[in-house]
């Protein structure tokens, strides 16, 4: 039966991360997955008609409890918390360790997910992302099926009220790259014309990393502060990446990944940066061989 496991494996990546928002927490969930199934008697194993199935309820669990654990875990957190970002499917090694990039794991729409109450989360991601019926998603939330689906209906709506229009991706590369050219010339009028006057720049470091502890607010507050850092930090490599799916910058010194930045754009403007500058949630990028 050790093919179920090969067989369900991505599977499982994609729904954990998709519900906790960690690379890092999902594959201690596929482990945590596994261990349970192995542990099984034999008899056990054979006798589950859908081994996918079983092995989806235990992960989900798993992540269901995490959430809970997650929200105490975060009042702790030194500054802003966002979502471990994620490279280009090209960077990954084993397929089957590789996150499926689409819409649902794009920085904007996790970060949406983390307003979430871990039971709408769960139901809104298990229906609507990955089609599951609310029948077998009662049995990993605890509640019953209707209760699910209202669940998810709810989180339904306030996703759909935080969505934004999404431009294309072609377009959207070229407002980032516009914006790494702007940065690395330290011209803060370019940053400021490509800002919206009402955009939100997050940073997250975690305690491990200098950054802003709260958000800079103001297309011409972020210009200011962002060219600041390229005047402290002049060793700094900026290259153009796919971040979740969307163009995205990662800033490089000495060939390791010590930024990784996710944007949102409207129209011709960014309107919000995500950036990632804890250590513990870059592993990904510099492990992988990323330059």
């Amino acid at each position: 039966m050790a093919d179920v496991i090969v067989r369900e494996r991505r599977q499982l990546l994609n729904v954990a991360y998709r519900l906790l928002g960690s690379l890092t927490d999902a594959e201690d969930v596929l482990q945590e997955t596994c261990s349970r199934w192995y542990a099984l008697p034999p008899d056990q194993r054979d006798a589950i008609q859908s081994p996918g199935a079983w092995l989806t309820r235990v992960a989900g669990r798993i992540c269901l409890d995490l959430l809970g654990s997650a929200r105490v875990r975060r009042e702790r957190y030194v500054g802003e918390w966002i979502p471990e970002p994620l490279p280009d499917r090209e960077d990954w090694g084993d397929p089957a360790d590789q996150v499926t990039l689409d819409e649902s794991v794009t920085m904007a729409f996790l970060v949406v997910l983390e307003q979430l109450t871990p039971a709408e989360r769960v139901s809104f991601v298990l229906h609507d992302v990955f089609r599951y019926p609310f029948a077998e998603i009662a049995e990993i939330v605890g509640r019953s099926p209707a209760a699910c689906r209202q669940l998810a209906t709810s989180a339904r709506r306030r996703v759909s009220a935080s969505r934004r229009d999404e431009i294309p991706a072609a377009r959207h590369a070229d407002v980032v790259r516009d914006f790494r050219q702007a940065w690395e010339a330290k011209d803060i009028n370019a940053l400021v014309a490509l800002l919206d006057p009402a955009a939100v720049m997050i940073a997250d470091g975690g305690g491990l990393a200098s950054t802003a502890l709260k958000p800079i607010e103001g297309g011409e507050q972020i210009a200011g502060y962002l060219v600041g850092i390229a005047r402290m930090m002049p060793e700094l490599t900026v290259l153009d990446r796919t971040v979740n799916g969307r163009p995205g910058l990662v800033a490089t010194r000495d060939g390791v990944a010590v930024t990784v930045a996710a944007f949102e754009v409207e129209g011709d403007r960014i309107t919000r940066i995500w950036a990632v500058r804890n250590p513990e949630k870059l592993t990904s990028w510099s492990s992988r061989g990323r330059s």
